[in-house]
């Protein structure tokens, strides 16, 4: 997320700060829907509405990831200059804030404890961490610090995305030589290819676990080097420069929207009504490289290019969250449960409190790290990149 929020090009694109903005407050608000989708503690009585909107904000804002993966094929393809300058850069940039705050998530709930707060109030903070985090031991969290090099943990379960773009910028480079040479056609090829291996959760899951040569001792199919976040960033690099028109953003995004959306929502509350559901069914709609989530993403994205910014003190401020905006994304799984349970407390109606949350966790995540950025000075791309 480094190249979609901090970038460093000498153009400035106004309209893919408008992305940025977008691809920020709905991964904001994507989280504050976790503790809807998975409610944590006694259910209280109306727990079919709150899982009810969990879905449909859940089901709503899945474009959020693949558009910041958009934004980093559309600044950074093709890769200029040499690669050793470019991993340094990129990979650099992202590493160390990314060091800092994991292991400041992962002791969080021995903190807790030496400061006496109940256990109870870490399922506030992070819906997912289970019973084992409750103990509030510094074992449990040197443990979860010990797995970094591997993976993420149940306490920073957003951190998943700076694995997957280390991923990408390593990989970026060589798929950047083919991008730089490649007609517009052939990149149309490959994104029907991309396009077909979207599919392919879906037959794991209705028809057979192996498909295209894949089988027990072979997880790489025929278009397995087709698929997964590359396509996003393809698909990025090629709708920079693609021009609709507002009638067509809007004949034919709105459709195309609408019945992502409705897959995904439909599909989602369908798995979810099964009490043998399991986590790979829970995410099977929701999987970010699938057919409807792209079709809501691409024309969320080319909408957003019809944006015009005319006001100074909104080009300041988007110019802002660019700077801020991978710092903002590091800390704001902090205040994303904690702006539920105020939007709770103060009795918002349940289908407004994720929108209220995120604004609240928002506003506060982007205010605290332009304060980390004072406060640090030149070393502030250590801590917030």
């Amino acid at each position: 997320m480094d190249s979609t929020l901090n970038p460093t090009q000498k153009t400035h694109i106004v309209w893919l700060d408008v992305v940025r903005l977008v691809a920020m407050f709905t991964v904001v608000c994507c989280h504050s829907a976790d503790p809807f989708n998975f409610y944590p503690g006694e259910p209280p009585a109306n727990i079919a509405e709150i899982k009810w909107w969990g879905a449909v904000y859940g089901s709503l804002l899945r474009p959020c990831v693949p558009l910041f993966v958009m934004i980093t094929g559309a600044l950074l393809l093709p890769v200029k200059g040499e690669v050793a300058p470019f991993y340094r850069k990129r990979i650099g940039r992202v590493f160390w804030p990314f060091l800092i705050w994991s292991v400041i998530y992962n002791l969080f709930p021995w903190i807790t404890g030496l400061l006496g707060v109940a256990p109870e109030v870490i399922l506030d903070f992070f819906p997912y961490s289970g019973e084992e985090v409750m103990r509030q031991s510094l074992d449990v969290s040197l443990g979860y610090i010990a797995q970094m090099p591997f993976n993420f943990s149940l306490l920073d379960v957003h951190m998943w995305y700076i694995y997957l773009l280390i991923g990408l910028y390593l990989y970026m480079p060589v798929f950047s030589a083919w991008v730089e040479k490649a007609s517009r056609k052939a990149q149309r090829w490959f994104l029907v290819a991309w396009g077909v291996t979207l599919f392919v959760p879906y037959y794991r899951e209705f028809v057979g676990p192996y498909i295209w040569g894949s089988c027990s001792w072979n997880e790489f199919y025929m278009l397995y080097m087709f698929a997964g976040f590359n396509g996003y960033l393809l698909l990025g690099h090629y709708l920079r420069h693609t021009e609709w028109s507002l009638a067509k953003t809007l004949g034919w995004g709105i459709p195309m929207f609408v019945v992502g959306f409705c897959v995904t929502f439909f599909g989602f509350r369908h798995m979810t009504a099964s009490p043998d559901c399991t986590e790979e069914q829970l995410e099977l709609f929701f999987y970010y490289c699938s057919p409807n989530v792209v079709l809501m993403t691409l024309p969320l994205f080319m909408l957003c290019k019809k944006v015009r910014v005319n006001s100074q003190p909104i080009q300041k401020a988007l110019a802002n969250l660019t700077v801020c905006g991978f710092g903002v994304y590091m800390i704001h799984y902090f205040f994303t449960g904690p702006s539920v349970v105020l939007a709770r407390m103060c009795h918002v109606p349940v289908g407004l409190q994720i929108p209220f949350a995120a604004v609240v966790a928002f506003l506060v995540s982007w205010g605290l790290v332009i304060l980390l950025r004072r406060l640090t000075g030149k070393y502030a791309r250590y801590v917030v990149g």
